[in-house]
């Protein structure tokens, strides 16, 4: 006869224990398996004149820690938003990299997704940050990667070419109304590096004859044929060393082709990056405005892939992606194409969403858009 038929009264307090030990057993159980499918924490880097604290930069790491089950953080660089115009790249990135270390949250790995001027913060993060915590993806909305040929949210006037006289018009910055002569404009350009961040990516294609004599105005410094190239490698300071172009350094190729998954999102109706194209790593040929060549036609960044970008691609680890709104809209049912699947653990197979209760709003906000930048 069970124990349980002569003392009835056993029976719940044997229940309470079984399920105790059950659940029990089952927390041990997990503790010892490797990090589930949704574990990933993942950082952003935001873009220029924006700050972490935003409307919808909040939203949007909200909206994905809500749907992957993933840690999202948003890296703040100094004050956001004054900063991000004002202080040098190399000291964004030495900050960015040294609050990623000091992060265990990230110890494991962890996905990148930058947004415009971000990217270049998170490239750097990538590249150049020594004994940093191993990146996993990198997912890109907007990146300004082959450089910008105007200053965002500013607008480029050259005149008087004939004269010698070339009027600068900063539309919106209010930086500085005027430039005088050429080499006023060449130390402007140049003197600008350490006090406003965007001229560490501007890369301006134009050959402009003056006088008979050639000046180039490229990567934020001015030249001409009777120069050597030592200007233009001392010009500009950034993205050069970002893209590996003169000094090729194996350490930055080898880390940024240890990527898993590179994501270059593009928007079709962008008119604040110029061209749009340099999302794609694509950019004007040297000397002319037109036409605007793809990543593997633009320099021989990609030819002679000199920061992995080649390896990646023919390796099937790049994804260009190009979504419909304008710069930095995207809507609910874009980011659950392109970046919720690299959130995850196993992104190279881009699982496709379930109906799991983490997604299934989604269903009625597909077409919703957001917009990833400060409007007020």
């Amino acid at each position: 006869m069970r124990l349980t038929q002569t003392r009835p009264w056993l029976r719940p307090l044997i229940s309470i224990i079984y399920g105790h030990f059950l659940v029990t057993f089952a927390v041990a159980v997990l503790s010892f398996l490797p990090r589930t499918s949704l574990s990933i924490p993942f950082v952003v880097f935001h873009g220029i004149s924006d700050k972490c604290n935003n409307k919808g930069i909040s939203q949007f790491i909200s909206l994905l820690s809500d749907w992957s089950g993933a840690q999202g953080h948003c890296i703040e660089i100094g004050n956001g938003a004054l900063d991000s115009w004002t202080m040098p790249f190399f000291e964004q990135t030495a900050l960015a990299c040294e609050k990623v270390k000091s992060m265990s949250e990230l110890s494991g790995g962890y996905n990148i997704i930058g947004l415009p001027q971000g990217n270049l913060v998170g490239r750097g993060v990538i590249e150049l940050c020594d004994r940093g915590p191993p990146v996993r993806n990198f997912v890109s909305l907007a990146g300004p990667h082959a450089g910008i040929a105007a200053i965002p949210l500013c607008k480029f006037l050259w005149k008087d070419l004939n004269n010698s006289y070339v009027s600068l018009v900063l539309h919106s910055s209010g930086l500085f109304d005027r430039v005088g002569s050429l080499q006023q404009l060449r130390s402007a350009l140049c003197g600008l590096q350490e006090h406003l961040a965007p001229t560490n990516y501007i890369k301006i294609p134009t050959v402009i004859a003056i006088h008979g004599r050639i000046y180039l105005i490229g990567m934020g410094t001015l030249l001409s044929h009777d120069q050597d190239l030592d200007s233009y490698k001392n010009g500009c300071k950034f993205l050069p060393v970002l893209n590996n172009e003169f000094h090729k350094n194996s350490t930055y190729k080898k880390r940024f082709s240890s990527l898993e998954n590179l994501v270059l999102i593009k928007f079709e109706n962008d008119v604040v990056l110029v061209p749009k194209e340099t999302s794609w790593f694509g950019y004007f040929p040297d000397g002319s405005w037109d036409p605007i060549l793809p990543a593997q036609e633009t320099t021989t960044l990609y030819t002679e892939d000199w920061i992995g970008l080649k390896t990646l691609d023919e390796a099937g680890r790049v994804k260009f992606v190009n979504v419909s709104g304008s710069h930095l809209e995207i809507s609910y049912g874009e980011m659950k194409d392109y970046i919720f699947p690299y959130l995850l653990e196993n992104s190279t197979a881009q699982p496709r969403l379930s109906k799991s209760s983490h997604v299934s709003a989604w269903s009625s906000h597909e077409g919703k858009k957001l917009k990833l930048y400060d409007s007020d």
